[in-house]
């Protein structure tokens, strides 16, 4: 069977992260995104297995469900250099015996962990509770392992996983990179509320024999992954060299030649797009036979806020996504599979940018330092990149 899955989201417990992040509101804006399958978050919190415990019904084999979505427990672990990890827990007894062996002094205070174990202790103790893991949104500056590392090996000593793409990334930009040939990808929203444009906007379809941890281990270990639906990249917030102050776009070889300083004071963060270019050993992406189709997603929430011209959580545009989920079922479903004749009879402003985002002509203002990209029909002027000529 198929299942489209979402592995890396957070819970209220995380820094940053919408209150509002709880089993009874993530299961019904799962269902309407089109998600089968989600990965709870920061499975090594206890208040939140707790809640998990208490807002679920066990399946068997892992898996924890609700109002027909199924959620298979999850955490990311911030560990040596800041690097973030991505596990994939076979279920609760594990995952509280796990967050009491973690060393680790936050675990109370933060749905994301922190701990000073390098990436190849890390994969030692889960891989002794028969869990996955990968680096999360690998490429990024801050949290990704690429940023400490030119290669995955020299973090974790050993094969991982999988590897997480991140929102600024796709696999025509990772498979530039030799060493990933044999791994498979996923794409994952890291959503911390449970807004629909936040939710599920990156995800991945697998082959499964059912829902279930061991068929998830299956899927990912023999690379049954089908379909990747992620962002295009440069609608990511750490896609070009940017600032994090101003959010210029600046030249990656300005900023070097500038101790990566802004000329408005801030500090400027080396983008994905450049990082990829330098620990990249192909010319051109080589995809192994295996290695499935990455299909680009808008959020359609946006881009009905980008239609009407309203704030993406404003009550004009939350009534019109309502209106089109309600007509199709699905987010997913209106995005990719409605008809535009069909769409036009619920809501025929939404067809023009329905038809832009299927044909790939909606212009992207690039990301970076912190700040996502933006979608628009305008023909608006590409950010300006720094250069030496004008930093």
């Amino acid at each position: 069977m198929l299942v489209n899955a979402d592995f890396h989201i957070h819970s209220c417990f995380s820094m940053a992260s919408s209150k509002d992040m709880l089993i009874k509101n993530i299961a019904p804006k799962a269902s309407q995104k089109g998600l089968q399958l989600v990965g709870t978050g920061d499975a090594l919190h206890p208040g939140w297995l707790d809640i998990i415990e208490e807002s679920t019904t066990y399946s068997g084999d892992g898996i924890y469900t609700t109002e027909d979505v199924d959620f298979v427990l999850t955490t990311e672990v911030e560990a040596k250099h800041r690097i973030h990890h991505v596990i994939i827990i076979p279920n609760l007894e594990i995952a509280r015996e796990l967050s009491q062996k973690l060393p680790s002094k936050n675990k109370a205070a933060d749905g994301r962990p922190k701990t000073k174990l390098g990436g190849a202790e890390l994969l030692e103790l889960v891989r002794e509770y028969d869990c996955l893991i990968g680096p999360a949104h690998a490429f990024t500056p801050w949290t990704g392992m690429y940023k400490s590392y030119d290669s995955i090996y020299d973090c974790y000593g050993k094969k991982p996983d999988f590897v997480e793409l991140g929102l600024s990334a796709d696999t025509d930009m990772a498979d530039k990179v030799s060493e990933l040939k044999d791994f498979p990808f996923l794409t994952n929203s890291d959503a911390h509320s449970p807004w629909p444009h936040r939710l599920g906007r990156e995800f991945n379809q697998m082959e499964v024999e059912d829902i279930s941890f061991s068929s998830i281990k299956h899927a990912i270990k023999h690379k049954d992954i089908k379909a990747n639906y992620g962002l295009v990249p440069n609608l990511g917030k750490y896609h070009m060299t940017a600032c994090t102050k101003c959010f210029k776009l600046i030249d990656p070889e300005i900023a070097k030649e500038n101790k990566m300083k802004c000329s408005c004071g801030g500090t400027i963060k080396k983008g994905v797009d450049f990082r990829i270019s330098e620990i990249a050993d192909l010319n051109e992406p080589k995809h192994p036979d295996f290695r499935p189709k990455y299909v680009h997603v808008m959020p359609l929430a946006e881009l009905i806020a980008t239609v009407y011209d309203k704030g993406v959580t404003t009550k004009t545009v939350q009534r019109k996504w309502q209106t089109l989920i309600d007509g199709f079922g699905t987010e997913i479903d209106v995005l990719i599979n409605a008809s535009v004749e069909d769409i036009k009879k619920i809501d025929s402003s939404i067809v023009s940018a329905i038809e832009s985002f299927r044909n790939g002509t909606i212009d992207v203002i690039p990301g970076g330092g912190g700040k996502y990209g933006q979608i628009s029909f305008k023909k608006e002027p590409i950010r300006k990149e720094i250069t030496l000529d004008n930093f």
